[in-house]
């Protein structure tokens, strides 16, 4: 059991080499930050001041540590099955799609555009089982997921789907990241703050909890279909009934997040009204999917207020 917090936060993907104690160390300035903005500066400082936290318990639930086991490090494509390749490629495959409508670079929309309509053979890679994935190839060719050229954006892309597929694919690893949501969620927790594919590990662990609890998601992919939206668990999806309010944050260049409002894929929980509200696109620059830049807004700083002072 760990222990219990006021707000619960869930980090995304990528996050295999830190800890929990290293991204509350990232995450609590980002979110005084953005209750600061919110012009809420005794709250602010209760949160994060002069370098360390305040007197509000905030938590990290990390679940990074199941992608550095023995095979999941999510580096290595040949390290996959089969039906993880699949779902690694279908998701490629959305995101893909996703840029070749919404990517706000310009020469990432042509690219996505081209690709989507006819994959170049220069576009695959090479190697082992290489066929079988030309839409993760492809996206690499975006200047999005590769601003530091496409070695390293390969590995990033390779990364992040593989995670996204092993969480889905392994029940093990599933259980493991919502159990670290769950041991801290207690009769004072008043907030979870989820982020890209920690928001699906959140929705899924607050349908296993009675508590009451505020919502916020940033930069999520629930409403995926197909290759997230129809894997949820469980079905046919709601918000979860401890949801007391459920605030959706989304940048309008993030392509992990696809644009999508939440509110027609999660209607209330039967008995209930509460309904996903995604908020206007914010903009976060030239990092769109980065969780500190949600962090700091000042519509952020108002969701983490009104849920504290419930």
């Amino acid at each position: 059991m760990g222990t219990l917090a006021t707000i619960v936060l869930v980090h995304g993907i990528a996050q295999e080499q830190a800890a929990a104690d290293t991204l509350e160390a990232q995450w609590l300035p980002g979110l005084a930050g953005g209750v600061r903005n919110h012009d809420d500066l005794e709250l602010a400082d209760r949160l994060w001041r002069n370098g360390l936290p305040g007197d509000i318990a905030t938590r990290m639930a990390f679940y990074g540590n199941q992608f550095l086991a023995k095979g999941a490090q999510g580096a290595a494509v040949g390290e996959l099955t089969d039906e993880q390749l699949d779902f690694m490629e279908r998701l490629a495959e959305v995101w893909l799609a996703t840029a070749a409508e919404h990517a706000g670079d310009q020469r990432d929309l042509i690219t996505a555009q081209r690709l989507v309509a006819e994959p170049s053979p220069d576009d695959r890679p090479q190697g082992p089982k290489a066929a079988l994935r030309p839409a993760l190839n492809a996206l690499v060719r975006l200047r999005w997921f590769a601003p530091f050229g496409i070695g390293l954006a390969e590995k990033f892309v390779v990364r992040a789907l593989s995670q996204v597929t092993r969480y889905f694919t392994d029940d093990a690893v599933r259980e493991y990241a919502q159990q670290q949501v769950l041991a801290l969620v207690g009769p004072e927790t008043k907030l979870v703050v989820a982020h890209s594919l920690g928001s699906v590990v959140a929705y899924e662990a607050l349908h296993r909890t009675e508590q009451e609890v505020a919502l916020l998601t940033m930069g999520s992919p629930l409403g995926l279909r197909t290759v997230i939206y129809d894997r949820l668990r469980p079905q046919p999806t709601t918000v979860p009934k401890a949801v007391a309010s459920w605030h959706n944050l989304v940048d309008r260049d993030d392509l992990v997040a696809a644009h999508l409002d939440l509110a027609p894929f999660f209607p209330p929980f039967p008995g209930a009204d509460i309904a996903p509200v995604t908020e206007e696109p914010l903009d976060n620059g030239a990092s769109p999917h980065d969780s500190t830049h949600y962090l700091t807004k000042a519509i952020t700083g108002g969701i983490v207020a009104k849920a504290l002072a419930s």
